[in-house]
């Protein structure tokens, strides 16, 4: 899991890198379409004849597609020309969070005053690392572009995770996964071509290239699998905080590749956000045992 963090970190260098040559539709495209080969063999290979969709669920998986994989995906890359690879690996580490609230929202789950002040730590985290501490910047409302379409792409993967639920207990992880890169790439085909890939792919670098195939090969795929693994082996919260070492990585990444600036505030306001979405994921787990531990004790659960 740490070596799938490192990896998770290198998609926002990746992403950096390859959105200079690349069109953010087409550049959505081809990561997904390689991932999608890769992960599309491993499924049939572990989930034999069980990896076959039902006609009832496609519409559901169809919208996890477009939500969760082309909506984040599309608006993350179209973040990295306008943010720091930095900036765009703090705002996603957010994800919990927003999960959490949109949970809380629509789905009734328990939010109580102690995840409510977790909450509000991450989201102060949040606030200086697009504000810079600079209060006319909320006044002004002259937010960083980047930066603001990182949060709607982190709300798409938020709702992917929330209404991805409705198939978890009918499809593995492994599937739903599958289908999700599968249908990314089929739906970002067409527009891919409206971006005139004849005109930009002969100009485009090696660099370019690793960028795409990086991201396809380590984050997508391997990253995913490794998390899978490490849920079966560590537990799903063990396998959580590994995730919150991302932003970390990011900051180390993008100053030795990219040569981005950390400075201090970065770091204040980094741990802010890492230990806000901590704390939140830590005391959800807590609330779930509890309620258990009560049905247990009125022998409502066996």
């Amino acid at each position: 899991m740490l070596i799938s963090s490192i990896f998770w970190a290198g998609a926002f260098i990746g992403g950096k890198v390859a959105v200079v040559e690349f069109p953010p539709v087409s550049l959505t495209f081809l990561r997904f379409f390689i991932a999608s080969i890769l992960i599309f063999i491993t499924m049939v290979k572990f989930e034999k004849k069980n990896w076959r969709l039902k006609k009832e669920d496609l519409p559901v998986m169809i919208f996890l597609g477009l939500v969760g994989m082309v909506g984040y995906h599309i608006l993350f890359f179209m973040a990295l020309k306008y943010t720091t690879a930095i900036n765009a690996s703090m705002i996603a580490a957010i994800n919990p969070l927003i999960t959490t609230l949109l949970s809380a929202i629509f789905l009734n789950e328990v939010l109580n005053i102690k995840r409510v002040g977790a909450v509000l730590i991450a989201l102060s985290g949040v606030l200086l690392t697009i504000t810079k501490g600079d209060l006319s910047i909320i006044m002004s409302l002259s937010f960083n572009r980047g930066d603001v379409l990182m949060i709607f792409a982190v709300s798409c993967w938020a709702i992917y995770s929330i209404v991805s639920r409705r198939v978890m207990n009918r499809y593995s992880p492994l599937i739903l996964t599958t289908y999700s890169f599968v249908l990314c790439a089929l739906f970002t085909l067409p527009f891919a071509f409206m971006e005139k890939p004849l005109e930009f792919l002969p100009r485009t670098t090696y660099k370019g290239w690793l960028g795409v195939v990086y991201m396809a090969i380590f984050p997508s795929f391997i990253g995913y699998l490794v998390q899978q693994t490490s849920i079966k082996k560590l537990g799903a919260s063990k396998t959580a905080i590994f995730i919150n070492l991302v932003p970390a990585f990011s900051m180390i990444l993008s100053a030795l590749i990219l040569k981005e600036e950390i400075t201090l505030f970065t770091i204040f306001s980094g741990s802010l956000i890492v230990v806000g979405v901590y704390l939140t994921s830590r005391l959800k787990i807590i609330v779930k045992e509890k309620d258990l531990a009560e049905g247990i004790n009125k022998g409502m659960v066996k």
